[in-house]
């Protein structure tokens, strides 16, 4: 049978709070207030000195875990115009290519991830720019100093990087936008705390689960096996991040794509076992479950594929390419309807890119801390995960 969210308890802000032990719902919140406290705090460390001001030959971003989104979000931004390439990398080895003409930036919220801190030191040796993001007082932070780079320390009190996302990408933004790599300024970050705010709002905690979007959808995602789907570049890395958080978060295991390349490997997915179908081929519909169906009897339910579709908002004037991409999305939907799996949408508002990715990340991931509640998990302590690093720890 699949999980169940107990809806009540997404109508009671207090067991909702005590389910909460780290507060991931008020951090979820201040999503708006990080993006502005960054810029503060960027602008205070000397953000314009990156990279001695000068553009420089590439740009190699290393994050992993809760802040891996950062390295795609530059990647995503910076991929239409940049004049140097942006490439990402998690861990060592770095290319060999890396040198003093290039820029590594290095994000770590604790500034003591393995992988970050050691292609940060690993860049310092042969003598490229440093751009470091995380805790004031840490080891990236030192590897940052020893490197004459710019360390931008985030605010004290995040203690998780999958809450803390936009004051680890806010600077990393900014650098971008300073070193000529993107189009992002100031206006567009302060439109962005902005859209931030007004989806808090939205998915506030004692918001009703019948008219907040993000308990809606949680409870929706409750009944699934989760496929999420972004119809293009932009909504690819807001599915990357929707299936790590309900992964991480809700406990959810879910995969993800992002359209033109995914569409054959997602839709042959609705021929399996997990569609109305029951894995006997996409001509056989069976659109609604049999209510006559014993569960002692006939044994417990199948659950259910559902295909979280993450939608960007329409492009005016629409150009050929738009209007291709938008029938490949409608033709991926409908197949899904066909095959019986439940289809969940999730529609971007116009704005900059950067803005409307912002949306879609605020939703899925109040969404995914949601689901996570009504589950009856705390959605910031895993005890699997904690034995994980008791049993890898030297």
């Amino acid at each position: 049978m699949a999980p169940l969210v107990d809806e009540a308890l997404l109508n009671d802000p207090e067991q909702m709070a005590a389910r909460d032990s780290r507060e991931v719902l008020v951090a979820l919140a201040t999503a708006g207030a990080q993006v502005r406290q960054a810029i503060t705090l960027s602008r205070e460390a000397g953000i314009e000195r990156v990279a001695g001001g000068d553009r420089p030959r590439s740009v190699l971003v290393a994050s992993l875990g809760g802040s891996a989104v950062v390295a795609n979000v530059l990647e995503l931004l910076a991929e239409p115009g940049s004049p140097v390439p942006v490439t990402v990398r998690r861990n060592l080895p770095l290319p060999g290519w890396v040198g003093p003409l290039d820029l590594v930036v290095a994000v770590s919220l604790s500034g003591r991830a393995p992988g970050p801190l050691a292609v940060a030191a690993e860049a310092a040796r042969r003598g490229a720019s440093i751009l470091t993001v995380g805790a004031a007082d840490s080891p990236l932070a030192e590897v940052c100093a020893r490197a004459r780079g710019v360390h931008i320390a985030v605010a004290r009190g995040a203690t998780s990087s999958r809450a803390a996302l936009w004051s680890l990408l806010t600077p990393v933004v900014m650098a971008a936008h300073e070193l000529g790599l993107l189009e992002a300024g100031e206006s567009v970050l302060f439109e962005t705390a902005d859209r931030l705010d007004m989806h808090a709002e939205a998915c506030r905690p004692r918001s009703e689960s019948f008219v907040n979007p993000a308990k809606i959808l949680a409870i929706e995602l409750g009944e699934t096996i989760p496929v999420v789907l972004g119809d293009g570049p932009l909504n690819g890395v807001a599915a990357s991040r929707a299936a790590s958080m309900l992964s991480r978060t809700a406990r959810i295991p879910a995969t993800y794509g992002e359209l033109p390349d995914a569409a054959s490997q997602i839709v042959a997915s609705f021929d399996g076992p997990f569609t109305a179908g029951g894995g006997r081929g996409a001509g056989v519909r069976e659109s609604a479950p049999d209510i006559f169906a014993d569960p002692f009897l006939d044994g417990p339910a199948q659950p259910r594929l559902g295909l979280l579709m993450l939608r960007d908002a329409p492009q005016e004037p629409p150009t050929r390419e738009w209007e291709e991409a938008e029938a490949l999305t409608n033709a991926v939907v409908q197949t899904a309807h066909d095959a019986g799996v439940r289809v969940l949408t999730v529609a971007a508002e116009p704005g900059h890119p950067l803005v409307r990715l912002a949306g879609q990340i605020a939703q899925t991931d109040f969404a995914a801390t949601y689901l996570a509640i009504g589950l009856g998990l705390d959605p910031a302590v895993s005890p699997h995960v904690a034995d994980l690093r008791d049993r890898t720890r030297g």
